[in-house]
């Protein structure tokens, strides 16, 4: 355990298998990858500090810090003390929470199932994908030798529980635990490795208990009364005995494809011809299950760590690689920051992330489904390219107030209210509902009006009309049933000024037992 080389399981299995990667001086590294390439951070000893309690204590230190002998969590006073040159930062938790999601980010291309260890770790699920990378040795040994190489400090270990991985990466890195051994290749370790609260280790060094072999060897109805059930349950985690599940930052993808490169690409023409072979491949393994795609995602792996992630979705299933290829190319070309390959991509995954049953009626013959199939693939682009919060599409519901009789969804939704359309007009007649219908009612002055009838004058927006024609009243009553209190009746004109503008007046109030003045509002123009 510890030396320069990883001890392997013996062979690939489908035991479940846990990578812990332990970044130890995550927020030094965040600083000092921000200069250029061997310069240090600081001339001095460089420590972040941050308020814990009421004092400023050690949040973390660089290697020269350590070295000296300063650690995390000790008062800031006492550093400066034994270091009285030494360099001070302020601590930014949320940057280095930032890093640490562009980090897990990256992870991605090992396993879909990348979960955070905060403020300075990642947990992945690496069970049955070791074998893409040449096994578990060799997996582990990649991803050290990347983070290596882009400044960071990091120890990994790997086993069969996530409690186990993270005791070896803290405690024993670079140490694989066969399936099975967990309890024999974690028995040297100290106490500390069972990641346990201060109390419960003070406590287990009282009881003369150093390592986790001579806490194992305790049975577990003595360690429950003395420390608790939950002690007892993180015991049995590390040994290997249970395990709680990890909770991955993204949901697992219906389908997946990817296509990895030797030398990394930086031509746009061999990006675009990848991600038209991945829409290929994909589209051929969802024609296999009778299924199609609402929900894609392409994932750009950048050789210096920079991970980009774009999104596209289609209103109907499809699974035509001419029509993902479209959309995905029309997302790209809108982008306002355009896709840098940098020093080029060496991974392209394809997903679908959301898949649903390929129904005949989308693959239909005919004048009729042509255009609708051409209108739905408009929809797709015009929100692929604009955003599927400005394609928006009108639902009727289910009330008669006007402001409420429909409702606008965006266009891509296939959620359906259920409540058809009422025709208000015959073919000959007038409109009697306006063009541009108000959200909410605008109020009006009257100047002059009929008796029981429409203002003959009134003042709109600070302007004067006058009014020439008038038809109604349209009386509509309100939703009494669905409200509290009383709530007046609205007698709707329609009203046209000597401008030829056409609005769309009601009262409200002073009939009947109400005795209050009537109010007037504008709730449209017609055409």
């Amino acid at each position: 355990m510890g030396s320069m080389d990883f001890l392997e399981a013996d062979a690939i299995t489908n035991t479940r298998r846990i990578l812990s990667v332990w970044l130890p001086r995550l927020p030094t590294d965040r600083l000092e990858r921000k200069k250029p390439r061997g310069a240090p951070l600081s001339e001095k000893p460089t420590v972040i500090a941050a308020k814990i309690g009421n004092a400023l204590a050690v949040y973390a230190l660089d290697r020269r810090a350590s070295k000296i002998g300063l650690h995390k969590g000790q008062p800031l006073a006492n550093a400066r003390a034994i270091v009285p040159d030494l360099d001070v930062v302020e601590a930014e938790p949320a940057a280095d929470a930032k890093l640490l999601e562009d980090i897990a980010d990256w992870c991605d291309r090992f396993t879909p199932f990348v979960a955070l260890d905060p403020p300075d770790g990642l947990c992945l699920d690496v069970t049955g994908a070791t074998h893409l990378f040449g096994g578990e040795a060799a997996t582990a040994g990649i991803i050290e030798t990347s983070f290596r190489k882009q400044g960071f400090a990091v120890c990994v270990g790997m086993a069969g529980t996530a409690a186990a991985a993270w005791a070896l990466s803290h405690y024993a890195p670079r140490t694989i635990a066969i399936p099975g051994t967990e309890a024999q290749v974690l028995a040297p370790l100290p106490i500390d490795a069972l990641n346990c609260a201060h109390e419960v280790r003070h406590a287990l060094r009282r009881a003369g208990l150093k390592t986790i072999e001579q806490v194992a060897q305790r049975k577990r109805a003595e360690l429950t009364a003395r420390f608790g059930k939950e002690f007892a349950y993180a015991l049995e985690r590390a040994l290997g005995k249970s395990e709680k599940p990890i909770s991955p930052r993204r949901p697992m993808p219906d389908f997946m494809t990817e296509q990895k490169f030797a030398e990394p690409v930086t031509l746009q023409d061999a990006i675009a011809a990848t991600l038209n072979s991945l829409a290929v491949t994909l589209s051929s393994v969802l024609e296999e299950r009778g299924l199609g795609a609402r929900m894609l995602e392409a994932f750009f792996f950048r050789a210096d760590g920079e991970v980009y992630r774009i999104s596209v979705q289609a209103g109907a299933p499809t699974r035509d690689p001419a029509i993902i290829e479209r959309l995905f190319r029309t997302k790209l070309d809108s982008l306002a920051d355009p896709l840098d390959p940098g020093f080029g991509f060496d991974l392209i995954r394809l997903e679908a992330t959301l898949a649903e049953q390929h129904s005949q009626e989308s693959v239909a013959f005919g004048e009729d489904a042509q255009a609708k199939r051409e209108i739905d693939q408009l929809i797709d682009r015009l929100s692929t390219r604009f955003g599927a919060h400005r394609v928006l599409r009108f639902e009727a519901q289910d009330t008669h107030i006007p402001e409420f009789a429909s409702v606008t969804v965006p266009a891509q939704s296939r959620e359906r209210t259920g409540v058809a359309w009422k025709r208000r007009a015959g073919p000959s007649d007038a409109p009697r509902r306006p063009l541009r219908l108000f959200s909410q009612p605008e109020p009006i002055s009257v100047v002059a009006e009929i008796p029981d009838g429409p203002p003959l004058r009134f003042r709109w927006r600070q302007i004067l009309h006058t009014a020439i024609h008038t038809a109604g009243p349209e009386t509509v009553a309100m939703e009494w049933w669905r409200h509290q209190g009383t709530m007046p009746t609205r007698d709707y004109f329609r009203v046209e000024d000597e401008e030829g503008r056409r609005f769309w007046l009601f009262r409200e109030g002073g009939y009947g037992t109400d005795h209050s003045p009537p109010r007037w509002f504008v709730h449209g123009i017609f055409a």
